[in-house]
């Protein structure tokens, strides 16, 4: 098992493209074959309609699971699909463990219809803190790579969210509604006033790589899971933004967040979000 932080400073130094092999793997051997020719048994229902499983997210969370694994010993994995067959492995997140957040396929509603705005997405979180991650849009070839303290980067290239233009409405990716309750669609009206244009969000990992990029100014969520989250908002972070839940503190991925909060491409804009949908609560 990784007992000290300096082993993981030394595995971000030497291992991270062992990751990103890793997860461009995976989407090879399970997620693109599959991308428009999913049969109709290759696809399932979890919640309801609108949140999906198919038999390329079980693969390649398979995948990434026993790869992920072996590059760091004592390491665990908290994937969506493992978590949704056994809610309790989702309790490693506040585990000693360096623990493995994965979404195999972020967008899997998207990735249902053939559209190619879904992604993989990879955090390394210790003690909480997620320290690194990794997030592949394969039908767009678009890979980027976050580490604590050391940047954000997409295709090599460094990212910076920079700041809203001034004088033009903010861009805001919303939550779907039918993954909120009542009072939190009451904050999110918040955001329904002039100067801003809120829309109903895609893919979160890509909205998150939107924002880290400059091309969206922000988001508003109203859910907590992890696997959405984690590897985004790092990317956010270490590209200049930055992200607070509606008390005005920075999102946990161990939970315990009030929601909805947000992420975007600079602090100041983030308090202009947060204080939109105090406002509406």
């Amino acid at each position: 098992m990784i007992e000290d932080i300096e082993t993981i400073d030394e595995f971000l130094a030497h291992r991270t493209s062992d990751v990103e092999v890793a997860v461009r793997k995976a989407a090879a051997a399970e997620i693109m074959p599959r991308f428009r020719q999913l049969a109709a048994h290759e696809i399932d229902q979890k919640s309801g309609p609108h949140d999906l499983v198919t038999d390329a997210d079980r693969k390649a969370e398979e995948y990434l699971t026993e790869a992920l694994t072996a590059l760091l010993p004592g390491s665990v994995v908290v994937g969506e699909e493992a978590v949704h067959a056994d809610p309790a492995t989702y309790d490693a997140i506040r585990g000693a463990a360096p623990v493995w957040i994965v979404d195999p396929v972020d967008g899997t509603r998207q990735f249902v219809h053939g559209d190619p705005g879904f992604c993989t997405l990879v955090a390394l979180a210790v003690d909480g803190v997620v320290r690194a991650s990794w997030t592949f849009a394969p039908a767009r070839d678009e890979f980027a790579t976050a580490i604590r303290g050391r940047g954000a980067v997409l295709d090599g290239v460094p990212l910076r969210s920079g700041s809203p233009e001034p004088g033009r409405d903010l861009d805001i990716a919303t939550s779907h509604p039918d993954y909120t309750t009542d009072e939190q669609k009451r904050a999110l009206l918040g955001l329904r006033v002039e100067g801003v244009a809120p829309r109903a969000c895609g893919s979160a990992g890509l909205e998150y790589l939107a924002i880290a990029r400059g091309e969206l100014d922000g988001v508003a969520f109203s859910w907590e899971a992890a696997w959405d989250h984690a590897a985004g908002l790092l990317l956010v972070e270490e590209a200049g933004g930055a992200h607070l839940t509606l008390t005005g503190e920075p999102f946990r991925i161990t939970g315990g967040n009030a929601l909805p909060f947000t992420a975007a491409r600079d602090e100041a804009t983030a308090r202009r979000v947060v204080a939109l949908l105090a406002a509406g609560a």
